[in-house]
């Protein structure tokens, strides 16, 4: 395949759906969780949920970066914003994520310089270009994104650029899907893997997964196909009763990951003891800080942090759908106080959130439709 419309043939999407169908056991219901944002948005962009067996569900994950920030932490990003000299820049889709404090672009309106970046490297020659500034990068994102940073800090330690600084919100998936794992809330049969996060880490990682839980994990790619076809293979281990890691998305996901983005990660990052993720509570060695010996590029060393914890208000319910609890329709502030425009969680503000996938492609309206025709 060689052209993204061959990944969106409706023809072969029929054939999967119809050899998904002959694999289900009768009178057996299957649960899946789609662990990367990504992939959710897929499947209601798209629709692969009409091409699924009622036997088959798909549940999200807490694969968004954005989405598992808890508010103390934006809170503690405002907080070096409103530091006399500093320039903080971010991502775009951290600029309307809501801490206790308001969000980026409130700060930015009350006088913060807050500037969005695409890359840290553009933050990099914000400070190359404003030597009498303080210039702070908010690293947030999984495995995938944490190479770029910590690229960035090798090559501001190389060119002796010292007025940078990275607020570190790294995390790592592995310890979050443990959590799930370990979670009475939920049961499921099997993972559809990150494929963004795999193109670093790689397939063996996820081995505990089959091999303690016993539950099968197939790394999936981005396009219909990639999931319905990963779907048939998940199910396709449980009729066969295996439990194993495979690997869907070959054609970029190496099986043993990225050595070269991996050894940069270890270089200037190592695993904090613990990190609170946004309704999941905190999860030990879940997330990454700058190394001792790069803390002159550490912004929680350079300023004082309050490292206070915010409760998520209490009509949001992103803890739940994170989980993959409630579906976000089941949320009772979905579509009404919450929407994109004014966002009270996580889950609605991110590109990647789960509440954002559903409203911005009307699953709510099918969804409500259908359990109310039950």
């Amino acid at each position: 395949m060689r052209f993204v419309d061959e990944y969106r043939d409706a023809e072969k999407a029929h054939h999967l759906a119809a050899s998904i169908a002959a694999l289900c056991e009768p009178g057996r219901q299957y649960k899946f969780m789609e662990v990367c944002g990504g992939h959710t948005h897929t499947i209601y962009k798209h629709g692969i949920e009409d091409y699924l067996p009622e036997a088959v569900s798909l549940v999200h994950g807490p694969g968004c970066p954005v989405c598992v920030m808890p508010m103390g932490r934006v809170d503690d990003a405002i907080h070096i914003a409103s530091q006399p000299d500093v320039i903080m820049t971010s991502f775009g889709d951290m600029m309307r994520v809501p801490g206790g404090n308001g969000s980026f672009f409130e700060a930015k309106a009350a006088g913060a310089d807050i500037r969005m970046v695409y890359s840290p490297l553009d933050a990099l020659k914000i400070a190359e270009q404003n030597p009498d500034r303080r210039v702070v990068f908010m690293g947030i994102g999984f495995e995938t994104t944490a190479p770029s940073t910590a690229m960035t800090v090798l090559r501001a330690k190389a060119a002796g650029i010292t007025n940078f600084s990275v607020f570190c919100n790294h995390v790592t998936i592995l310890p979050a899907i443990k959590a799930i794992l370990d979670s009475p809330d939920l049961r499921l049969d099997g993972f559809l893997g990150p494929g963004h996060v795999s193109t670093v880490i790689g397939c063996r990682p996820y081995g505990f997964i089959t091999r303690d839980h016993r539950k099968p994990l197939v790394v999936a790619g981005f396009e219909p196909l990639d999931i319905l076809q990963s779907v048939h293979m998940l199910l396709a281990q449980l009729a066969e009763g295996r439990s194993e890691v495979e690997n869907q998305y070959g054609r970029v996901v190496p099986w043993d990951g990225n050595t070269r983005a991996l050894q940069v990660i270890n270089e200037t990052m190592e695993p904090r003891p613990y990190f609170e993720w946004r309704g999941l509570g905190f999860i030990s060695h879940s997330a990454l800080r700058i190394k001792d010996a790069y803390a002159g590029f550490d912004a929680e060393r350079i300023f004082e942090i309050p490292g206070g914890r915010v409760a998520d208000p209490k009509a949001c319910q992103c803890g739940e759908v994170l989980k993959g609890v409630l579906k976000p329709w089941e949320c009772k502030v979905f579509g009404t106080a919450c929407t994109p425009e004014t966002p009270i969680g996580t889950c609605m503000v991110s590109s990647e959130g789960a509440c954002a996938a559903y409203y911005n492609f009307g699953r709510f309206t099918r969804e409500r439709v259908k359990e109310a025709t039950r």
